[in-house]
């Protein structure tokens, strides 16, 4: 897991003491982790630095996603909202692999 459950909770603004969600958010940080990998069409091992770390952009979009989905927990809103620009998919773009797998399968 790249995602850390102190880092989540930081991000969530949930007091640390609150432990009633752990297991719910880590389970939203391993959805996060997998659709990022999908969405980028890369594997996370690729990108990782010397010291196994992730590009901060990448680790910033999957906090995005996994607040977004911690807050919103049904598919159905009753009030309106608007995409927030330079968040999420333009993050995980600078990471694209936009010619695919060159062998015809997923890299992941």
């Amino acid at each position: 897991m790249y995602l850390q459950l102190y880092q989540l909770k930081k991000h969530l603004n949930i007091d640390s003491d609150f432990h009633d969600d752990d297991e719910y958010i880590m389970d939203l940080a391993r959805v996060a982790e997998n659709a990022v990998q999908k969405h980028i069409d890369r594997s996370f091992e690729e990108l990782e630095d010397d010291d196994g770390n992730l590009p901060m952009p990448l680790i910033q979009a999957m906090l995005l996603m996994v607040g977004t989905f911690y807050a919103k927990r049904e598919s159905i809103a009753f009030a309106g909202s608007s995409e927030v620009p330079l968040a999420f998919d333009y993050l995980l773009s600078l990471y694209k692999n936009y010619n695919g797998p060159q062998d015809g399968t997923p890299n992941i």
